[in-house]
């Protein structure tokens, strides 16, 4: 018979930033998760500032090991221990994690 046993969550240094929605953290966000990011909406069809207001409209796709899971303004993105990233809801995060002085 197998009993029922408690389990406490091995303590983890992870590594996150908080996509506000804003231009500038969609942009670090990206480059977070290991993508190179041109900053130039001077011009009028800067193919990056039409990414980031889909990314307001629709949410900011982050491949995860699980498949594209879509992160919305305030959420956390995590890089986890295998070097994935994926999204957090604000509320989660501040239950789960604290901030770490170095």
């Amino acid at each position: 018979m197998h009993e029922v046993k408690q389990y406490r969550k091995k303590p983890v240094v992870i590594d996150a930033i908080l996509w506000d929605g804003s231009i500038l953290a969609t942009r670090k966000s990206l480059e977070f998760m290991g993508q190179n990011v041109v900053l130039n909406c001077d011009k009028a069809s800067d193919a990056f500032c039409d990414y980031h207001m889909s990314c307001l409209a629709d949410g900011l796709k982050i491949e995860t090991l699980e498949g594209d899971i879509t992160a919305s303004v305030g959420d956390y993105i995590i890089k986890g221990v295998q070097g994935e990233f994926y999204p957090c809801k604000p509320d989660i995060f501040e239950q789960t994690y604290e901030t770490v002085s170095v």
